[in-house]
Formats: C-alpha cells, structure tokens, sequence
C-alpha cells in the first residue's frame, strides 16, 4: 500500500548543501524517515547502508552526503563553549555585520563580524558634522580589502538534552502540553530520532492540525513504524495535552483527555544514539523542524499509560510532576530564566536551551487575559500560573559569527558616535553598509562636562530586520523595517511580531542593526525627518559647531553603571530616549537628588520599561495594548520580565514614571511630515532663560522650533511629552484600578508645542485630544527633591535646534544656567 493510502505524507529530499548548509528550498513538510543507521548521531559519522536505506533508496529517497554531514561535525566540536549543535543554517546574500559590543571605550579594543558574499573594504570613521555628507566624515582606520566569506545564522529555539536514551524498550509513553503557533508545517514536540535512521522515536505536529508518533525498531519501513491522525485534532494558539502511548502491540495518540488514533504495532522501540530534542526534530544530524509553540512539562515513561491516568494528567493541567520508576525523564520547565532546563526523574536528563527561548508565559492552566492591568498581580504567589517554554523557528539573539576584523581604538581617540563602513560593490554600483558603535572617553581622561545619553536601546528596538538588503541611503524604515535578504531569516522587533506570530520580547544585541545607520530616515527624503541614530546627530554637531565638548554614553553603558552621569555638570537625554531600565532610571534620578542637572531633548521619554541579562547581549522589553505599539499576542499576564520576574511594560505602570524624575510624560505620538508637525509657541518670554546671559529676542506668543519661514525642520511631530497636569487634563476616564497622580512643585512651562492634528493619548493609553492642540511643553523645574530640569518635549527639539537662531540662544542659555559656559566667551 502506498503512503497516500495509508494517510501518510510523501518523502521528501532534504539536501544539505557543500559546507554543511541546508537550504530551504530543501524543506518540505512531511512526517517521514530515511534510512540508514549511524553510529554516533551527534558527531555526523558515517552511516551505514543496512536493509532500511536500500529500502528507502526503492522508495525514492535522496542519501545525505557524508562530506557534508561530517563538515558539520567538526565545525561545531571546534567552535567553543557557546556553539550549538548541528543546526539549520541559512545562507545570506549580500553584505551584514555588527559590532561584538554597542561601545567602546577609547584606548579598548572592538571586533567586528561580518558576513558578506562579494569583496569588501572597512573604513572605521567618527561621524562629523556634515550629517548627510558622509564622505567629510574623519576616517581613523582603514583595514586591507577582504575576499567574500558569508557566515551562516542558524535560527530557532530548543531544547538539546545529550543523555539519551539507551536501552530498547517494549512500551513507551511520550507526554507534553502544546499550545501550538503555527500549524503549516511539520514540527517536533519531543524526539529521539533522525530522519536518516530507523531508531528512535518522535512526537510531532503537522500541517492542519495532525499529531504524528513514531517509533523505530531499527528494521521496519516507514509504513510500519509511523502514523498520524487526521488532521484538525489541534488548534492554533490553544493548549492541547498530547499523549502517544505505546503498550508494545498498539500505539494510541490521545488529544485533550481523547483518543484521536491507533494502530497496530509489535516490537520494540530501539532508541537509536541520537540526542533527545524538546520542540526538534533531526534530519542527517541536523536540528530542524523546529517548533513553533509553548510547550509545558513534556514527559517520558517507560510504560504506557492507562486511561485513568491520561485523564488525570490532562485534568491537572501540567501541574504536577510526574514522579515513579517507569519515569524516563520529566522536564517540569519551570525555570523560567537561563538556558538551562532540568530532567526531574531519577536519570537526570539535562537540557540546554538553544536560541534561547522564552520565559515566563504561564502554562496551560493559566489565563494570562484575566490578570488586571492596574492589579497587584504577582507570578510567584499565583498556584495555578504554572509553567512552559515558548519556542520559535526565527528565534536567534547572536549570531555566533567569527569576528573579521579587530580595532584598538586608540587612548587619544574622541568621544562619539562611529560607524565602520562597508564598501563594496553589488548589481553593478559601489555601495556602503554601516556598521555603528559609540566610542566613550578613555578611563583615564577627565570628563568633559557634558554627558550625551545615546538612545541605543531605541534603535535596537526598531530593528525590525536585522538582515535587510542593503539599505540605500535616505530610505525611509518604518516600524516593518527594509526588506529581508531571506524570506525565512529573523525580522522581529518590538514592532514587528515573531514569523508565526509570537509576540517579541527579547532582542539580541549580537546580531546586525542597520536601522542605526547614520543614514536612516523615518519620513520623507524631502521632509528630513529621523528618529533613531540620524535623529541625535543633530545636537551632536550643533554641540560640536558651538565648540562644546563632550562625551556619550550608551543605554547599556547607564544601566551598568548608573553612576556614570557623576561628576558632569549636565546630562543630555537626546533623541527617542524611549526605552529604559530601571537602574538607568534611578541612576538619573539619583545624580539630580545630588544637585545634577538634565537637559532632555527628546519625547515619548523613559515610555518602556526594559532589561538586560547579565552578560548585556539580550535586551527584553514586553509592550502590552496593540493601540500604542504593544504586541497583539501579549496579555497582561505574559508582561513579567524572565530577568528579573518584575513587571514590564509602561515604566509609569511599573512604578517607574517619567514624570517623577524629569518632569514630563508621553502624550502620544503623529505624523513626522512637514504638513503635519508643529512648533513652539512662547510662554513665558521673560524667564531668565529666555533673557540671561542671551536674549532669545522671543515674545509670549511667538513661535520657535523650526527652520525659516517654519515651514521646515519642525520640531512638534512624531512623539512628544506634556505635564502631568495636562495630561491629567486630556484624561476622561479612569479605567478600574488606575489612578492619577497629582503633579509635583516646581514646574515652569515656558513654551507649548502644538500641531493642526491634536489627537492624543491619556495617562491610561486612552485616545484623546490635547487641548488647545498642546501635544507637547518646554519645561524648567527645580525640583523638590534636587536637580534642576530642562525638558524639550519632543523628539525634533534637536533636528530643529540646528537650523533655528532663537532656539540655539535658549540653549546656550540653559547649558550655561547649568554649569557649562558658552565656549570661548560666546
């Protein structure tokens, strides 16, 4: 009988290609074996022609290489400590890197790692004051011209469990929870088994809906050995309880307390010497079929469990440990952090977590929709939360490249923004690609007495496609980002959702960010808009042009030592100072208590709250409400951090709100055109900052914050901050369990920014609209507790300062107020 009779799927050719690559044009769907046993399944060593492959070979298989395979093999045993196991690669054309740390200090050395499938030249430059002239730029190193050498990335998560099973059995049980993702291709749930071997066994999910089981006794062709129910038995974005259960002559799947199939099968399973895999399969040695899903306490028995006893676990729920001799391995996946996952049975079958993976989702008896978003919810003290690894097949947050090229910067070397460009040439026109990192000052140079703030956390945030095509400069990159150089390559961000749907949480800082390029808009070529790395160069060379000295920082570099601001006489939040953490915050906070000062041009300031693990290479960030840039699939319940298991989301819902520390918080957001954006109008013309030791010339009433004729450079557009009190003013509605807290003394609004379009967003994320059309405030404040602000409102306040007289005397106003005098006497 044919495999179309049985309900089986066709076999199918999955090649790797020379170097150990597989394609995927090789991947087709399918819940198949192969022949041909091997003697050591991780190590890719020679396979053995037996019966099983002859028979395989009739039926029209393609044999995998062992060149191929055993390439594999030796790459991973000679790439170190933190290499994976034989994975799926994907190749990348064209030209991408990154940088091995977002910055540098000057006198420290930085390594880049490129891949790139055609010659290059790296140039290192610090960006100048040109900010579109790049060829002005400072060129301080040049690196002999490279031959091409692509680097493959190998994305999505699982778990790798090395101690395997040995012994053959004559019953078997194979038990998980699975809330399932994607359901158009074929996926491992729990395996050990590859799809050139007879041994083994594998629980599956695949196309529409199926369950499939097999187990190998070496011997026996694929009619035999595998089955699948019908399709349908399995839903999307629903927990399932899966069981395949096995009493040595007939094999069950049952789903939800169910069964859903059976079928006759005498023998034994022989396991074969493959690894076990948590949400894999394998094919020729190599990890694929990756799961698409959350997966909750998958189990192993050396038994096949009765009827009672699956409706007993499928009651429970996943929340109790499945415990006795016949246990072969439980995995309860209730670690909810690291990379490590333990084996509760007597064999300890480790795990280690490949790709990483994502924490704290709750299991298949929790209801993360019915936790209150203003509630005083905590995971740990919730019985019934349990536990689940979420898994995806675009999962990957370092690419574990070679690095290609090494710098040490030199001790002399300035403060500031740099990029290493890539220049080559692709479809017959030379082009660049950027590579962009921040040089500090050197450990043993004084301060300069302005601390720049640079919002890299922001720019990692809005990379939504790490592995675009090379981005012609000027493009304008939304929140989907540029177009993939692969179509199965990872392109998520907090804007932008998991291939199959997953809401993003975490972000990888070892992979390539081209949205930071020094080139990227975020509007129109003729507008000019930027808001990411472009966007902040602005106040660097108007800092620069005036003769200001200066240094900067990264995100990552003030979460680590949030006493870095210590000893400058002024801090510059800059930019789309969007995405914070909560040492970062109470760094700030801390050095204005102490008399600092804080000079804040930017808007939808400190908005999101943020982590980072301990070795600073992932970012995790968990946004809720769809309506302002939350993920779709992200319930008040999923919003607790694996970091650190405190809440996330909105830093003013985390405890943490903007408003205490600078003054202002977000008011929304809108278009970044010039036909849509907006300006100052004066408030208080006769404060002293408008007056002393420059007069502004500005009267009450007068507008300011854009280019001349105010039909350019316009600073009120795209996302902006307001008082408290007007905030609270915009808000109609105080959702149950939210409150508005009153605003603190002190505060001095000396202009207002509005736009035709006053549409905002209230304390509670609620559509609103500004009155008066104010979206944004320019502010002083003493504040009580210490430190002295000044806040700009807007993201634009430092694309608009480098063309507008009258906004650049403020700001020399302010600088000085603060501590720093107008260079050379002014």
């Amino acid at each position: 009988m044919n495999r179309q009779a049985r309900g089986l799927p066709h076999k199918s050719c999955h090649s790797i290609a020379s170097g150990g690559t597989v394609r995927p044009q090789d991947y087709k769907p399918g819940f198949a074996k192969r022949g041909g046993s091997r003697d050591d399944a991780i190590h890719l060593t020679t396979m053995n022609r037996t019966n099983r492959r002859e028979f395989l070979q009739r039926a029209g298989t393609v044999a995998v290489g062992v060149a191929a395979t055993t390439t594999l093999s030796k790459e991973w045993r000679l790439a170190g400590a933190d290499a994976v196991p034989p994975h799926r690669a994907l190749d990348l054309a064209g030209v991408h890197g990154y940088p091995d740390v977002q910055s540098v200090a000057a006198g420290g050395t930085i390594r880049f790692h490129v891949s790139s499938t055609v010659p290059y030249q790296v140039r290192v430059h610090r960006l100048g004051v040109d900010i579109d002239a790049p060829e002005r730029d400072e060129v301080v190193k040049t690196f002999e011209r490279q031959g091409a050498h692509a680097q493959s990335i190998h994305p999505g998560s699982y778990v790798y469990v090395e101690k395997r099973l040995r012994k053959a059995l004559t019953a078997l049980t194979i038990e998980c929870w699975i809330r399932p993702w994607n359901l158009n291709r074929l996926q491992g749930l729990v395996s050990q088994e590859d799809k050139e071997d007879a041994r083994g066994f594998a629980l599956g999910v695949g196309k529409g809906g199926y369950v499939g089981f097999f187990i190998g006794d070496g011997v026996s062709p694929d009619e035999a050995v595998i089955h699948r129910t019908p399709e349908g038995v399995l839903e999307k974005r629903r927990w399932h309880h899966v069981v395949a259960r096995w009493d040595g002559e007939t094999k069950q799947v049952w789903v939800d307390g169910r069964e859903v199939g059976r079928w006759p099968f005498r023998g034994r399973c022989v396991p074969g010497p493959h690894p076990i895999r948590l949400g894999a399969m394998s094919v020729a040695g190599t990890t694929q079929h990756l799961l698409d899903g959350d997966l909750a306490m998958p189990t192993l028995y050396e038994r096949a469990l009765g009827a009672e006893d699956i409706l007993r676990r499928y009651r429970d729920k996943a929340s109790t440990v499945a415990t006795g001799p016949d246990v072969l391995a439980c995995w309860p996946l209730d670690e909810e952090r690291g990379e490590r996952v333990a084996d509760r049975g007597r064999h300890r079958r480790m795990g280690r977590i490949i790709n990483h993976g994502t924490w704290m989702v709750g299991g298949p008896g929790f209801d993360g929709a019915a936790v209150d978003r203003f509630g005083s919810y905590e995971p740990s003290r919730d019985p019934t939360r349990g536990h689940a690894l979420r898994l995806a097949a675009d999962d990957l947050y370092d690419c574990r490249w070679r690095a290609t090229q090494e710098w040490r910067v030199p001790s002399s070397a300035r403060s500031g923004l740099y990029v290493a460009r890539l220049e080559f040439e692709w479809e017959g026109k030379v082009q660049h690609y950027p590579i962009t990192f921040i040089v500090r000052k050197a450990a043993r140079k004084p301060k300069a007495r302005i601390l720049v703030l640079c919002s890299t956390s922001t720019w990692l945030a809005y990379n939504a496609a790490p592995f675009a095509q090379n981005i012609p400069p000027g493009t304008s990159l939304g929140t989907e980002g540029y177009r993939n150089s692969h179509p199965e390559a990872p392109a998520f961000s907090c804007y932008r959702d998991h291939h199959a749907g997953q809401p993003s949480y975490q972000f990888g800082l070892r992979m390539p960010w081209p949205a930071a390029g020094p080139q990227v808009l975020y509007s129109s070529k003729e507008t000019g808009y930027s808001h990411l790395m472009r966007g902040e160069r602005f106040l660097h060379s108007w800092l620069e042009r005036s003769g200001y000295e200066y240094d900067v920082i990264s995100d990552l570099d003030l979460h680590r030592d949030p006493t870095l601001p210590v000893g400058y006489k002024t801090v510059i939040l800059n930019g789309h100072s969007e995405y914070w953490t909560v040492e970062a915050y109470e760094g700030i906070d801390r050095y204005l208590k102490a008399g600092g000062t804080a000079v804040v041009l930017s808007g939808n300031t400190m908005f999101w709250r943020t982590t980072f693990n301990t070795t600073g290479t992932v970012m995790e960030c968990r946004k809720y409400d769809e309506r302002i840039g939350g993920r779709a699939g992200a319930p008040i319940g999923e919003l607790f951090h694996s970091h650190d298991g405190h809440r996330g989301s909105l830093m003013r819902e985390c405890g943490y709100p903007a408003w205490k520390v600078i003054g202002l918080e977000c008011s929304g957001w809108g278009g970044v055109e010039a036909r849509d954006a907006g300006v100052y109008h004066a408030e208080q013309a006769d404060h002293f900052l408008f007056q002393r030791p420059e007069k502004t010339g500005l009267t009450r009433g007068e507008t300011f914050g854009h280019g001349p004729g105010g039909q350019s450079h316009k600073a009120i557009g795209h996302e902006y901050d307001v008082r408290l009190s007007t905030l609270v003013r915009m808000t109609k509605k105080t959702p149950p369990g939210g409150h508005l807290p009153t605003e603190p003394d002190g505060i001095v609004t000396l202009a207002v920014g509005k736009r035709s379009n006053a549409g905002a967003l209230d304390y509670f994320t609620q559509p609103t609209q500004a009155p008066d059309g104010v979206l944004a405030e320019m502010i002083y404040w003493e504040r009580p507790q210490g430190g002295r602000v000044f806040h700009a409102g807007s993201i634009g306040a430092g694309w608009a300062l480098s063309v507008d007289p009258k906004l650049q005397a403020l700001m020399r106003n302010v600088l000085h107020t603060f501590g720093v005098s107008v260079p050379n006497g002014g």
